[in-house]
C-alpha cells in the first residue's frame, strides 16, 4: 500500500494565475462532468465536452461555459487530459478506442461510481472483486486514474479554495503511471483540493462506495486514515440484490 501525502506546492489555486492552459476532453455531462466543465473552463483551460447524444444538445453549458460541444468521439483529440464521467453501467456502450487520439502520455481520469441496487444493475466482474476503476480502464483500454468519484458535486463546483486554506478538502487518486499521477495531482490542486496519493488502480477500491472516505470532505490526514482502514469487500448497499 502506497498512501502519501500531497506534495508542498508554492502555487495557490482557485484564486491565483494557472500555470498553463491544457486542452481537456470531458466525456460525459452530468453532475460530476458538468461541474468539471464549468470548473476548468473558469480557470482558463479549452474544454471539450460530450454526452451520449449529439453536441447541440449541451449548447446551453457551452454558451454558459465557453466550453466546445462535441461528439463523444471528438472529446479526446489532441488532449491533454481526459475525464470520463459517465454511469457505470454505460462504459461498455462508449465506441472502441474512445480515448486513442489524445495526446501521448494524456492521462485519463474516471470518476465513476457502481451502484448496483440504485442504478446499474449487476456487474459479474465487480462483484467478484475486480475494482471498479480497473474494469472501467478494461473496457476503455486505456489506464486510468480514479479521482472526483467520491465529492458531492456542488462541493466539487463551491468548496475549492487556495493551497494552505483551513478546511482544504482532500482528494484521493489512484492510478498507476507517476507522470500522469503528477498531471492530476495539478489539476486537483488548481480546483482548489489536496491532491492525495491513493496507491495503485489496483488498490482504488479504497475510494469506493462505502469505504471510510467515500463522500465525506476529510482533509489530509483524515483521508490517508480512511484509506488504511478500507477494506475491498463490498458492503450490503453496494452489492447487487
Amino acid at each position: 500500500m502506497h498512501l502519501r501525502r500531497p506534495p508542498l506546492r508554492e502555487e495557490s489555486t482557485r484564486s491565483s494565475k494557472k500555470r498553463y492552459s491544457m486542452k481537456i476532453g470531458i466525456i460525459g455531462a452530468g453532475f460530476i462532468g458538468g461541474t468539471l466543465t464549468r470548473r476548468l473552463t473558469e480557470l482558463g483551460h479549452d474544454v471539450r465536452v460530450s454526452n451520449s447524444r449529439a453536441p447541440e444538445t449541451l449548447s446551453e453549458l457551452a454558451a454558459e461555459t465557453g466550453a466546445t460541444a462535441v461528439w463523444a468521439n471528438e472529446a479526446a483529440q489532441d488532449a491533454d487530459l481526459v475525464i470520463v464521467s459517465i454511469p457505470q453501467k454505460n462504459t461498455p456502450d462508449l465506441a472502441a478506442g474512445i480515448v486513442d487520439a489524445r495526446k501521448p502520455g494524456a492521462p485519463v481520469i474516471e470518476t465513476n461510481n457502481y451502484y448496483p441496487q440504485q442504478r446499474d444493475g449487476k456487474i459479474e466482474a465487480i462483484e467478484n472483486g475486480t475494482p471498479e476503476s480497473v474494469w472501467v480502464s478494461e473496457h476503455i483500454g486505456a489506464p486510468v486514474y480514479k479521482v472526483f468519484n467520491g465529492i458531492y458535486w456542488k462541493h466539487l463546483l463551491k468548496k475549492g479554495v487556495p493551497a494552505g486554506a483551513e478546511g482544504r478538502i482532500a482528494l484521493p487518486v489512484a492510478g498507476d503511471e507517476a507522470d500522469g499521477k503528477k498531471i492530476v495531482f495539478g489539476i486537483v490542486d488548481e480546483l482548489g483540493f489536496d491532491p492525495v496519493d491513493a496507491g495503485p488502480l489496483a488498490e482504488s477500491w479504497r475510494q469506493q462506495p462505502g469505504t471510510p472516505v467515500y463522500g465525506k470532505d476529510f482533509g489530509v490526514d483524515d483521508t490517508l486514515a480512511a484509506l488504511k482502514e478500507a477494506s475491498p469487500e463490498r458492503t450490503p448497499e453496494w452489492r447487487a440484490a
